[in-house]
């Protein structure tokens, strides 16, 4: 071969490879810039939307009290147990109550004997009234033969002495009555001090509730304020949550709420906020809401963890979009919208958010198509960029 006719054949298979590189790059040039992207298309119309606050805390009951006797002694029986329902008033336990009732025995006694003196007191006035009325005839009739000149002023003064004496004897006797009085009164309250402390050995239940924990058996010495029971009221239930403090503007008492427990996560407990707390955990920048939970799962347990959802807004007819089709550009909201064929992007206000869509207050319009990049697809959307709906 001749050195032309080679150098001639090297020229044209470069060539070749130039124009074969230049027309995969043009083809990678067109498939990125021009070929249309797989998309998922959502039609906005309008539609219900409910705000909501989400939390999370634990099952509590608003009241729970721990059961401890009032006195020192021997626990003689215990007559509930863990997860007994009991009704106010109904006996829990009893202490050992014999001494108790040896006192009380004691004062009754002590009460009858000052009952018995002061009955004997009154008898005495009786007796000395009737001494004083004799005292004061027999002054009288003195003072009368006196001065008709029959007795002596010796008479009269034993008169006189006798008459003193017999009151005095009525204002002693009348002290007696008083003193036996103040002392019934006093074996009285003894009587009751000793009952009441009798009563104490009966441990009833202070409302209808549930016991969820026994602390003790028969037979050991329980002290006061030592736990014998836990018991709560199972009146009223809520869940203690912990919400952003970002949370707390838009809350507010007797605002609806869901309470989905994690135990049952496809069911939703209504309920609605009880309480809110005034601080916030410096930590955690979270404050506590109380949500009264109307209905329970049926195997529930104090302490369990739950989520809240709170209900702080509602609209009928509002133009919302799901939350994934909403992006941020600069810190400020928008969506992809098709527009014949192409993405375009649009600014959004945005309004209410709910559980899978967010209102748009401003941006788009009820009948828009919004879009966002297929599943299979990781490079996101530019505007203007050709799309295939999906």
């Amino acid at each position: 071969m001749k050195p032309g006719s080679l150098i001639l054949g090297r020229g044209l298979k470069t060539t070749l490879k130039v124009l074969l590189l230049a027309l995969v790059t043009a083809g990678v040039v067109y498939r990125v810039r021009f070929a249309p992207v797989p998309a998922v298309a959502y039609e906005i119309q309008p539609a219900a939307i409910v705000a909501e606050v989400m939390g999370t805390g634990t099952l509590e009951a608003r009241v729970k009290t721990t059961i401890s006797p009032r006195l020192q002694e021997r626990l003689a029986e215990v007559l509930v147990d863990q997860n007994d329902v009991v009704k106010a008033g109904q006996l829990l336990a009893r202490l050992d109550d014999g001494e108790l009732r040896m006192q009380v025995e004691v004062a009754t006694a002590a009460l009858a004997a000052a009952q018995a003196t002061a009955e004997r007191v009154r008898v005495d006035e009786a007796r000395a009234q009737a001494v004083e009325d004799l005292a004061r005839q027999n002054h009288q009739r003195v003072t009368s033969l006196l001065m008709a000149k029959v007795n002596s002023q010796e008479d009269l003064d034993k008169a006189v002495e006798q008459l003193h004496v017999a009151e005095a004897d009525i204002r002693r006797t009348q002290a007696a009555i008083v003193e036996a009085e103040r002392q019934v009164v006093t074996a009285e309250k003894t009587l009751l001090y000793h009952r009441e402390r009798l009563s104490y050995t009966q441990i009833l239940s202070p409302y209808n509730g549930l016991v969820v924990r026994r602390d003790r058996d028969p037979g050991g010495v329980v002290v006061p304020g030592g736990s014998l029971l836990q018991l709560i009221s199972t009146d009223e239930m809520w869940v203690s949550a912990w919400v952003d403090e970002t949370a707390s503007t838009g809350l507010s008492l007797g605002q609806p709420a869901r309470v989905v427990f994690r135990a049952e996560p496809a069911k939703n407990f209504p309920g609605e906020v009880a309480r809110l707390g005034r601080e916030t955990d410096r930590e955690t920048r979270e404050f506590l809401v109380d949500v009264r939970v109307k209905e329970l799962p049926q195997n529930w347990t104090v302490g369990q963890r739950a989520e809240v959802f709170i209900e702080t807004g509602r609209k009928t007819a509002a133009i919302a979009v799901p939350h994934r089709f909403v992006q941020w550009r600069g810190g400020k909201a928008g969506v992809f919208v098709n527009v014949h064929g192409q993405a375009r992007w649009r600014e959004v206000t945005l309004g209410l958010r709910g559980r899978e869509t967010v209102e748009v207050l401003q941006g788009v319009a009820a009948g828009e198509q919004v879009v966002k990049p297929s599943e299979t697809k990781k490079q996101e959307l530019n505007d203007g960029q050709r799309i295939a709906v999906q």
